[in-house]
């Protein structure tokens, strides 16, 4: 069954002449339609913010046509890296989303870029992931290694395993404890998910292997570490102000834009909670809060738009 959406929203249209006084943000008017001018690209996150599971929110595509129109570029920045580029560009079309590999960006890249700055000579990698984001690995021309105490690797990497064995969970504790290099693809404790049943995401599974071996990874990638940002300003030649990122998470997408100087936009259609949101630490407070993409088109955009034509 197909989740319900209507009580997030019930309007059926954008009207950019709709009042845009609703919104929550800390800043004044006109600091929020100064900050919304600069605005030349939206990084989304995927899961709870354009999706749920494999339900596509109803206003997405509306959302994406409205940037299109407004000439502002777009990109999916994810911190799941279960699947490889070829498994998401899949999965949107399966939903409805036209999607270039140039418009992804995913923490397993992410991971694949900083193993060849930071470990120029690794090539055999112990990667505690999902077969689609091994497949991802190997394209980039590293090596899987196999659950053998023989076979040692460069890196260790552990990431959000929907396949994760017992075996290789303790093959991996056994890496770490030896000091190989030790990378988390992201910091996520939980995957949102529409379905009765919670998904232990990457950032727990780095938990148990640190109860077992006493051991944190040397970096954990994606958002909210700058590396994410890095790919996407080099890719479209942005600045940070030129960015929005939209996203259902304090701790990983709100927490990436106030820390990195990106305008940061909090849908309430994911993880987080009002409460969550009230307990929140200052480097995770949104500039702006809605519901919804739907109400971010006025929330963000739409004031944008209105300064742009003097409504």
């Amino acid at each position: 069954m197909r989740p319900d959406f209507t009580n997030l929203r019930n309007r059926t249209k954008i009207t950019f002449m709709a009042t845009i006084d609703s919104y929550r943000s800390p800043f004044p008017h006109e600091e929020l339609l100064e900050r919304a001018r600069r605005i030349r690209h939206v990084a989304l996150d995927m899961d709870g913010t354009i999706y749920m599971g494999m339900s596509l929110f109803p206003w997405t595509k509306r959302f994406l046509s409205d940037l299109t129109e407004m000439g502002i570029g777009y990109s999916f920045l994810t911190n799941n890296p279960s699947k490889s580029i070829a498994d998401y560009l899949h999965k949107l079309e399966t939903l409805g989303i036209e999607a270039t590999r140039e418009e992804m960006y995913t923490t397993a890249l992410a991971t694949i870029d900083y193993i060849r700055s930071h470990y120029p000579t690794a090539k055999r990698l112990f990667l505690l992931g999902t077969p689609s984001m091994i497949s991802e690995f190997e394209a980039a021309g590293f090596e899987s290694t196999a659950d053998s105490a023989d076979d040692v690797p460069d890196v260790v990497v552990a990431a959000f395993d929907m396949t994760l064995t017992y075996p290789r969970l303790c093959r991996a504790a056994w890496w770490a404890s030896q000091g190989i290099p030790y990378i988390a693809t992201n910091p996520d404790r939980v995957c949102p998910t529409d379905q009765p049943v919670v998904l232990v995401d990457c950032g727990s599974i780095c938990k148990c292997l640190e109860h077992a071996t006493g051991r944190t990874p040397d970096i954990v990638l994606g958002k909210p570490d700058p590396n994410m940002l890095t790919g996407i300003k080099e890719r479209f030649g942005l600045r940070a102000d030129e960015i929005a990122m939209v996203g259902d998470r304090l701790y990983t997408d709100i927490a990436l834009g106030t820390r990195h100087g990106v305008t940061s936009v909090l849908v309430l259609t994911g993880e987080t909670s009002e409460s969550d949101l009230a307990a929140a630490p200052a480097d995770e407070r949104p500039d702006m809060v809605y519901d919804s993409l739907h109400e971010t088109d006025l929330a963000l955009f739409g004031v944008g738009k209105e300064a742009e034509h003097g409504i």
